[in-house]
């Protein structure tokens, strides 16, 4: 993990958590005028209950509470310079983790410093740092966020039903619907995909059973996304519904990508490790929708953007701009939801 655009100095002990779908992960960054020594990062596999008012700061801190611990005693760290909790679904179910967070971790750690982040802004620092430009997310779901240091905007991230559109789960989704056709003998359907999805699900006429009862539906349907892109050298549905979602992501990160010249746009998340037959249509969309943003490679995952804040944050050097909802900063630990600077 790297840390872009940090002010000079000495930091020790930035605490930085990703809080996300498939658990958390935890990491301790201890910086002196030697360089940055990252701990590897400790692994809870359990999810983040969400209850009645949103993500379960109780929970939460029931994971963290120890492996921050241990992480601290390992490192001779007595309190975190600052501490940044990166959070899927913070935006619009972190109610509770604004209230109950600032104090606790004050009560607990020591901490001084917190920064509560919207798992997209961890996911924007990791790429760009501190610069202005615009970062998709795609995994199962899929989210645009963009920045020109003064205020954040997002398209996208409403979920599987109602957007995510060109998201693993949207790919997989369309892919077994031209499969649904193949089998119907409507027009729109892929043979092809309709061979992976039985080799994949069963008999088609099983499919709704095996796919509407599941909890996690997203994911099942991203999953049946590798087979598309797999399917997309040689059959012209699986290519086109590529390119639709390519068309999709690129619209969003249109839609909150500054307009200067110093713009860059980066990708990030693990659909795009399904390669080229979704990468090169996005990369062209993204040449003609915003000519004016310069592609980089993303610089690091949501967790590295973690570190990133944190480190700015306990140097006074943070640039993002802050937000109630998206990067909500507290400086002096409370009971309250408010924050210096929201």
């Amino acid at each position: 993990m790297t840390h872009s655009g940090a002010a000079p100095g000495v930091v020790s002990g930035v605490l930085a958590v990703d809080s996300g779908g498939s658990g958390l992960r935890v990491v301790l960054a201890v910086r002196d005028d030697a360089g940055a020594p990252i701990s590897a990062p400790l692994v809870s596999k359990e999810p983040v209950r969400t209850g009645p008012r949103g993500i379960d700061a109780g929970h939460l801190l029931e994971q963290l509470l120890p492996m921050a611990g241990r992480l601290m005693a390992d490192a001779g760290v007595d309190a975190p310079a600052a501490v940044v909790i990166g959070a899927a679904g913070l935006a619009t179910l972190g109610d509770e983790l604004r209230a109950r967070l600032p104090s606790a971790l004050a009560r607990e750690l020591g901490v001084r410093r917190l920064a509560l982040v919207a798992d997209a802004v961890t996911a924007y620092s990791g790429a760009l740092g501190s610069r202005p430009g615009a970062v998709i997310a795609a995994g199962t779901g899929m989210i645009a966020v963009g920045t020109d240091l003064e205020s954040w905007r997002r398209a996208d991230g409403w979920g599987h039903l109602l957007g995510d559109c060109g998201g693993g789960a949207w790919i997989g989704r369309a892919g077994l619907e031209a499969a649904a056709r193949a089998f119907d003998g409507r027009p729109g359907g892929s043979p092809a995909l309709l061979a992976r999805a039985e080799a994949a699900f069963g008999p088609m006429p099983g499919l709704p059973g095996k796919v509407y009862p599941r909890s996690d539906r997203p994911a099942v349907l991203a999953a049946f996304a590798p087979e598309v892109a797999a399917c997309a050298g040689g059959d012209p549905v699986a290519a086109d519904i590529l390119r639709a979602a390519a068309k999709d992501m690129a619209d969003s990160a249109a839609a909150v990508c500054p307009d200067t010249a110093e713009a860059q746009v980066a990708l990030t998340g693990g659909l795009f490790k399904i390669g080229d037959a979704l990468l090169v249509p996005l990369r062209d969309e993204l040449a003609a929708r915003l000519p004016h943003a310069r592609q980089v490679p993303a610089a690091g995952d949501p967790l590295a953007g973690a570190v990133n804040i944190g480190i700015d944050l306990a140097n006074d050097a943070l640039a993002l701009p802050r937000d109630e909802r998206m990067l909500f900063v507290v400086t002096e630990a409370r009971d309250t939801t408010g924050g210096d600077g929201c």
